[in-house]
């Protein structure tokens, strides 16, 4: 009964619940299909699937909608919008579903009143939510509310309840500053409202978070602060602890050029080893993602772009429907500068999901939405963390299998092209070629390694 379009039997425009014959799959109407009753909304006259007392799910949201909203509002021209956006869905069964729950009634009982603002301010004193945050995706994505960089607004609530957990004025004001000068104001300028990643906010936080503990460490310590704190109580404490209180490190960087402290040095930490997977193990992965059905297609086709690609899941969650282009029967897409072919069985597998990218009917419907991995929140792409806790319950190590797959690509193509082709660095491309000289030769067995180059006699590309 959701099947809407032109009967191909006898022409008739409206549902097309059922089928011609048992060797025929094309919908037809509700005549040519046998099927009695009717089906025409008391309320709004059109054909479809009725859900309350003669009235389509459209009407009947509208007529609750009204009795929520309508009821002596603060603001009567903003409950109007409101309700126009909220009945607009393309799916008004979904909202139908959403206003049942206790919370979205108080929450909406609130905005009527004028007890919460319709605000980004007012929803954020209302407090947190998945509610909240449905209906502030729905009041951005049609513009009732302006678009802005969510995970820059919860890391600048996240930073104030973090200032306001210091006890000591010694360690609260350089943190303060470092935090506000040095992250706060970069993450602002290259804030891109709803087109940002969380990636960068959760690198501030480690990296302040680090930071509080070290100068809390100092003072309780050592009884120093920023000013006078010496390069023996930072070898102590790096030496006393786990590897991530090397964070610390850009917090002493900015120091010195605020020149709180010039005297403390911290070296850029190495990593003892790159992680990797053998090549048998990428091509086993790639081959169950292509071919099986260990996940939904989504997850599957980002799974592929991390396998076969090197994409990091930040950048394969941003990817909008316009990297992909076909031409002349071929797929590309592109990541870098200029677009790279995608080949077979990942090409058809790629088109199948463009062509059925789930949640474009999840309230706000799919206009305008531009995302390759749409999110089930109006307007927006999906959480890479979502894509990540999905394909490592699958057993894929990420780190290890982005950089065999960088490798395995500079082993074959040079590392600039392949810089271009995919969106890195030169310096990336050409520390995994280095790497790959040596890296690939120890895969014992493996039939599927690239040779190195030492290993070229033939003098193949």
């Amino acid at each position: 009964m959701r099947t809407r379009g032109i009967c191909p039997a006898c022409g008739h425009e409206g549902v097309l619940p059922g089928r011609v014959d048992d060797n025929d799959a094309r919908p037809v109407c509700l005549t040519c299909a046998g099927i009695p009753g009717d089906f025409t909304c008391k309320t709004c006259g059109q054909e479809g699937e009725l859900h309350r007392r003669g009235e389509c799910a459209r009407c009947a949201l509208r007529d609750d909608l009204c009795r929520i909203l309508l009821h002596h509002p603060a603001d009567m021209a903003a409950m109007q919008a409101l309700i126009e956006v909220l009945c607009a869905v393309d799916r008004p069964e979904s909202i139908l579903t959403w206003k049942r729950n206790q919370q979205v009634l108080e929450l909406l009982g609130g905005i009527t009143s004028g007890a919460i603002p319709l605000t980004h301010d007012g929803l954020t004193a209302a407090g947190s939510g998945r509610h909240i945050d449905h209906l502030r995706s729905l009041l951005q994505h049609h513009g009732l509310l302006p678009q802005r960089d969510e995970h820059l607004a919860r890391f600048e609530v996240w930073l104030a309840d973090k200032f306001d957990a210091i006890d000591s004025p010694a360690v609260r004001a350089p943190v303060e500053q470092f935090a506000t000068w040095h992250h706060l104001r970069r993450l602002r300028s290259e804030s891109r409202p709803g087109q940002s990643s969380d990636g960068p906010k959760r690198s501030a936080k480690q990296e302040v978070t680090e930071t509080i503990k070290f100068l809390t460490w100092l003072e309780q310590t050592h009884r120093r602060t920023i000013a006078n704190c010496t390069q023996q109580d930072v070898d102590e404490y790096l030496a006393s602890g786990p590897t991530t209180r090397h964070l610390i490190r850009t917090f002493f960087i900015w120091a010195k050029r605020s020149k709180l402290n010039v005297a403390v040095q911290i070296g850029f930490r190495q990593a003892r080893t790159t992680p990797t997977i053998t090549q048998d193990q990428r091509l086993a992965w790639l081959k169950e993602l292509l071919t099986g059905d260990s996940d939904s297609l989504p997850y599957r086709v980002a799974g592929v772009l991390l396998l076969l690609y090197a994409q990091p899941l930040t950048k394969i969650a941003a990817l909008q429907t316009t990297a992909i282009t076909r031409s002349d029967g071929e797929t590309s897409i592109a990541l870098g500068k200029n677009p790279v072919p995608v080949p077979e069985p990942f090409a058809s597998q790629l088109n199948y999901h463009l062509r059925h990218r789930p949640n474009l009917r999840t309230a706000g419907g799919a206009e305008g939405t531009p995302w390759l991995f749409t999110s089930s929140r109006p307007g927006r792409h999906i959480d890479p963390q979502a894509i990540m806790q999905r394909l490592r319950a699958l057993g894929i190590n990420l780190q290890g299998a982005r950089n065999t797959a960088l490798q395995a690509l500079v082993s074959e193509v040079p590392a600039p092209v392949v810089a271009e082709m995919l969106g890195y660095s030169d310096q990336v491309t050409q520390k995994h070629a280095d790497l790959a000289g040596t890296t690939w030769t120890n895969y014992a067995g493996s039939r599927n390694a690239a040779p190195s180059r030492s290993e070229r006699t033939d003098g193949s590309n």
